[in-house]
């Protein structure tokens, strides 16, 4: 039965993390093929959508990294509003209010997300009636993690990340994350890549099978001595401090610990959730980063949820 348009949808999308990450040479579009495993974790960005009569699009930002987050036509999410707007002769507009908790430039898909958010929103109050398949090709021409953003829970990205399939997964995993202050920026962190290592050596990218033995097993013990970022060494380059991050996060009980995506976020998988609260205390008593959070895995993409944000 069609679902008649809403006044006003508010949905709830995923931070991601990258397991692992090969990266590899450029091609001559500029973009890098990619074989990743992405992860979908339990921190999360808020995108309530009100309809607007007069076709405007407009944004507004609130929470933690608000500051940090463009409103105006720059920002993923109206760039996703307009795309549907477009591309199916929408004449209303929409009022997009981003409630903020992810990242900004921190190798976590903040942008993506609520792009990814937007979508489904937009969907649902424009009465579009969009299947999953529709929604995530208009996701690609946003971005390479936008797909990835809809369909959450664990997944395996091809292309430059935008090829997304779902892969088995058991179990929770607990995540503690160092925030850093100031981002870093993702072409820059590429390029850095590019200049250390010698491109005509570069392997085409694969996943570990070793990384998806372990997702199926559930055990964080089995998944921290397979987690890798091909990104780490440049990110750390351009921040040497972020090793520092690391190091003391190990120190501290963490199974591993890896710079997310491009950083400069830096992930701990811990053993537990109680050795989780510990790991986030000491990190945010250390001093090394501007805040901590945690977060568990996997968890669905984009979702509406019932009311506004709160």
């Amino acid at each position: 039965m069609p679902v008649p348009p809403a006044s006003q949808v508010t949905v709830r999308a995923p931070a991601k993390i990258n397991l692992g990450l090969a990266v590899g040479a450029p091609r001559p579009d500029g973009f890098h093929p990619l074989a990743t495993v992405y992860q979908a974790v339990a921190l999360y960005d808020d995108v309530t959508a009100v309809s607007r009569e007069d076709g405007e699009i407009t944004v507004e930002v609130l929470g933690d990294f608000a500051a940090e987050v463009p409103a105006d036509d720059t920002n993923l999410a109206a760039r996703a509003a307009r795309l549907l707007q477009t591309e199916y002769d929408v004449e209303a507009g929409v009022e997009l209010t981003i409630r903020k908790t992810i990242p900004v430039a921190g190798g976590m898909a903040g942008g993506s997300t609520d792009a990814a958010a937007t979508l489904v929103a937009c969907n649902r109050l424009w009465g579009l009636q969009l299947t999953s398949a529709d929604l995530e090709r208009h996701a690609a021409v946003l971005g390479s993690d936008v797909p990835f953003c809809l369909v959450g829970h664990t997944a395996l990205g091809r292309g430059r990340g935008e090829q997304v399939t779902e892969v088995m997964s058991r179990g929770t995993f607990h995540w503690v994350f160092a925030i850093a202050d100031g981002g870093l920026s993702t072409p820059k962190v590429y390029g850095e890549l590019d200049r250390l290592r010698p491109l005509r050596r570069v392997e085409p990218p694969e996943v570990d099978p070793e990384l998806l033995s372990a997702l199926l097993t559930g055990e964080p013990a089995a998944l921290a001595p397979v987690l890798s970022n091909d990104l780490q060494a440049a990110a750390l380059s351009l921040r040497p401090k972020l090793g520092e991050t690391l190091q003391f996060g190990l120190e501290r009980g963490a199974l591993a610990a890896m710079v997310s995506g491009s950083g400069p976020t830096c992930l701990f998988l811990a053993p537990d959730s109680r050795r989780a609260v510990d790991l986030a205390v000491d990190l945010a008593d250390s001093g090394l980063c501007r805040m901590v959070r945690q977060a568990e895995g996997p968890v669905p993409g984009a979702r509406i949820i019932p009311g506004p944000a709160r």
